[in-house]
């Protein structure tokens, strides 16, 4: 049975809109009915991690109330560290959309993660993401929704990338994995709104991510 925890919603970000996804998306893994997800609290993840589930989805920026407290976080020093040393001992972590966003550049998280979020277009627009050939995942299926277009910064040439993303807004990377001492780390950045969590060649794609930092 592999165990999967995941920690999704945030300002702007409804959790059931992101946990719906995540429950549709482990339903395309051939014999789902090994895998159990649990949701968990971000306050409760340091508690989490001592449990060692096979992987962590994370979709939760680290800003709190961003409209009213700009310096107000909940990824502390003691939390990074924690989830650095989860994952160095054979733990798998997905960092998925938002979970990319507002974390300290110097910080532990994103030294694991080797890139974050910079920013996005106001306006929300068709997005096509498009798989690296021969990288990544098997299959893998081009698909185009309406998305917040995220641009980001990642480490190339420190992780395999695999997912390129691209709009009238320019292009940017939209997946990279890369191992992590004993462990594995996988950074998605689709999708903000339901068309784009619904979409079935996204919940494939995020349903092998998981997998794959699952060991599995």
């Amino acid at each position: 049975m592999k165990r999967i925890f995941a920690v999704v919603g945030d300002f702007y970000h409804r959790p059931e809109d992101a946990g719906g996804a995540l429950q549709q998306a482990l339903l395309t893994w051939a014999g789902a009915g090994d895998v159990s997800l649990r949701f968990i609290e971000a306050t409760r993840l340091i508690e989490a991690l001592e449990e060692a589930p096979d992987a962590v989805v994370l979709f939760k920026e680290d800003r709190v109330a961003p409209q009213e407290d700009e310096n107000a976080r909940w990824m502390t020093d003691e939390t990074g560290a924690a989830i650095s040393r989860y994952v160095e001992g054979g733990g798998g972590w997905l960092a998925w959309h938002s979970g990319l966003a507002g974390y300290e550049p110097s910080g532990s998280y994103v030294a694991m993660t080797k890139g974050r979020f910079l920013h996005h277009p106001a306006e929300n627009r068709p997005v096509r993401y498009v798989p690296e050939p021969g990288r990544g995942f098997a299959d893998p299926a081009e698909f185009e929704v309406l998305d917040e277009h995220y641009f980001v910064e990642c480490k190339t040439e420190e992780t395999e990338v695999f997912l390129r993303s691209e709009s009238v807004d320019g292009q940017s990377i939209a997946g990279w994995r890369h191992g992590y001492g004993s462990g594995r780390v996988c950074c998605l950045t689709p999708a903000h709104r339901r068309e784009g969590l619904t979409d079935p060649a996204f919940l494939r794609l995020l349903g092998q991510a998981v997998r794959w930092c699952c060991g599995a």
